[in-house]
């Protein structure tokens, strides 16, 4: 199936390419498909460099950084884009103004190609349950099954060249990309939310908001993926989601709604992943499962198989009888919480905790108090954050993620656990979250670990 000709001799303005790969991977696929792409960046052309090398071979693809120009998004057919994009921005009411539709790659892909779309958000749980998803269909069917939305490097406009009359796609869907859906008015068929913590709030606390205020804005994005549901959609949430949902005055709630715990797992059941978080994100991946019509047998199967996903309490080995575990998608405290409880034993104290990164604007001190009952040694990463919990835990500050593993290596006896799991972002010591992963994983490689 073609749809490139859709793209054919349009102007389109791609925001905030990134570093990542999606975002060249949706300009390399616009300027294939014979697009006038202009991408245009508010960081400097030497910190875009590798994305602009990466497009360096298309003559239909040109560059502008620095601040953004009213023209830019106004003398286009359409403007993409890319994730955190502040949303009072001036240039974005310019285009609306100008009858320029904003679009965001998954809702994008979903929009052109009609294909039925799992769609899966929450602020944690949500790369786990997709992946969980994903797995268990492919096993299953034995089919491709295409995965897509905040997957690293994967394009989502590059999907559009694997879609084929059959196709079905599992998406993570974060609340930036769940911003484009909002903006298309659509949802996913099947609508997956596994919770609501606070994050973002760095972003959504811009201009002035209170907590409260960034809290329901960060809501509604997460809301769209089943505010456009049809009657003949279905949303698989916990009872807590749901009473979020309730208090929507624009939500209707007509389609189909499925409430879940972990009592949906049976106690017997094979998970590879530790975790009373991770019986819950199997519960809700066995529901959505159930809404395109695969028997429990199937389903708990495909489960048992499923290996876990890299950064999200993955276990690398062990070092001198240390169990070294890898949570490094653990950007939020109440996410460290979760693998110290998943991980750790009160009554040895047991963990090794690296932790530590960039504030965003959420109080650690939760975290702080459970470190006490699992931690033996805390060793953190330098960081706004880190600023604020050092200040509540006994600790010691490194400056590297090299050191960080010496340190806690050297205090570890057989029995304990090394969790890496920083309960903050990554920015300042990393460009990315993935880079972190990369970095952490980079160390452990370099020592002799048994599987």
């Amino acid at each position: 199936m073609n749809f490139k000709e859709y793209f054919y001799g349009k102007k389109i303005t791609v925001m905030r390419i990134g570093l990542l790969g999606r975002g060249v991977g949706d300009a390399k696929f616009l300027a294939d498909a014979g697009a006038e792409v202009h991408v245009v960046d508010d960081a400097s052309e030497e910190v875009m460099q590798p994305s602009v090398d990466a497009l360096a071979d298309y003559p239909n693809v040109r560059f502008s950084f620095g601040p953004y120009q009213k023209e830019h998004f106004t003398e286009c057919d359409f403007v993409l884009v890319g994730a955190g994009a502040p949303m009072d921005l001036e240039v974005f009411e310019h285009a609306r103004k100008a009858g320029v539709p904003l679009k965001q790659s998954a809702a994008w892909f979903a929009e052109i190609s009609k294909v039925p779309i799992i769609g899966v958000t929450g602020t944690r749980g949500k790369s786990t349950v997709t992946h969980m998803i994903h797995h268990v269909l492919t096993e299953v069917t034995g089919e491709k099954v295409l995965l897509g939305g905040n997957v690293r490097g994967v394009s989502n406009l590059q999907l559009l060249d694997e879609v084929n009359e059959d196709s079905l796609c599992v998406m993570e869907l974060d609340s930036w990309q769940l911003q484009g859906w909002g903006w298309s008015k659509m949802s996913p068929q099947v609508a997956v939310f596994t919770n609501f913590m606070e994050d973002h709030l760095n972003y959504y606390q811009a201009g002035g908001r209170t907590k409260e205020e960034a809290l329901k804005l960060y809501f509604a994005d997460k809301a769209n993926i089943f505010e456009y549901q049809e009657e003949s959609g279905v949303l698989v949430t916990t009872p807590e989601v749901f009473e979020l949902a309730k208090q929507l005055p624009r939500v209707t709630l007509g389609q189909e709604v499925k409430l879940v715990d972990e009592s949906v797992i049976p106690e017997d059941a094979l998970l590879a992943m530790p975790g009373a978080h991770n019986r819950l994100n199997a519960a809700i991946a066995c529901e959505a499962l159930k809404a395109v019509s695969l028997d429990e047998e199937s389903i708990f199967a495909g489960l048992a198989s499923f290996p876990g996903v890299p950064g999200r309490l993955e276990y690398l080995g062990e070092k001198n009888g240390v169990k070294i575990y890898n949570d490094n998608n653990s950007t939020i405290p109440e996410a460290t919480v979760k693998g110290l409880q998943a991980v750790g034993n009160i009554n040895d104290k047991n963990v090794i905790l690296i932790a530590g990164g960039a504030y965003k604007n959420i109080d650690p001190s939760p975290l702080a108090e459970e470190t006490k009952k699992f931690c033996k040694k805390i060793v953190l990463l330098k960081g706004t954050g880190t600023d604020v919990l050092k200040e509540m835990v006994e600790s010691e500050v490194v400056g590297s993620l090299s050191d960080a593993v010496s340190a806690g290596l050297a205090s570890g006896q057989p029995g304990d656990v090394l969790l890496f799991s920083p309960g903050f972002a990554s920015f300042g010591m990393f460009k990315n979250e993935y880079e972190r992963n990369d970095e952490f994983v980079r160390c452990i490689n370099e020592i002799d670990i048994k599987e």
